[in-house]
């Protein structure tokens, strides 16, 4: 597998991780702290969060190296980390930055 394809592999798989985090921290650890008193949950949850959303940002930018992607792209895969699903999104479309080409036949 070609470095550049590692590096996208890595970005989706970081950006999976990441995303999942978000969703937990917004969805049952930011509950917890507000409706059920309980701010170790955002603590935690917080600090996870936050260290795989830095390690989003690096993974991103080695992609970007590899990749050579515009900054319109980087941008776009950047708002995706801050936004609730986007690495889901972003991970689809990261999909096809890592697939072979299929053969085109010729009629």
């Amino acid at each position: 597998m070609p470095s550049a394809d590692r590096s996208v592999e890595r970005l989706r798989l970081v950006g999976i991780l990441e995303g999942i985090s978000f969703l937990t921290l917004m969805g049952i650890a930011m509950p917890l702290k507000y409706l059920a008193h309980m701010p170790a949950a955002v603590k935690y949850v917080g600090w996870a969060h936050g260290l795989l959303f830095i390690l989003y940002v690096l993974a991103l930018g080695h992609a970007t190296a590899s990749k050579m992607w515009s900054p319109v792209k980087v941008l776009l895969l950047f708002v995706a980390a801050v936004v609730p699903f986007g690495t889901f999104l972003a991970d689809r479309w990261l999909k096809t930055q890592t697939r072979p080409a299929s053969p085109t036949v010729a009629v």
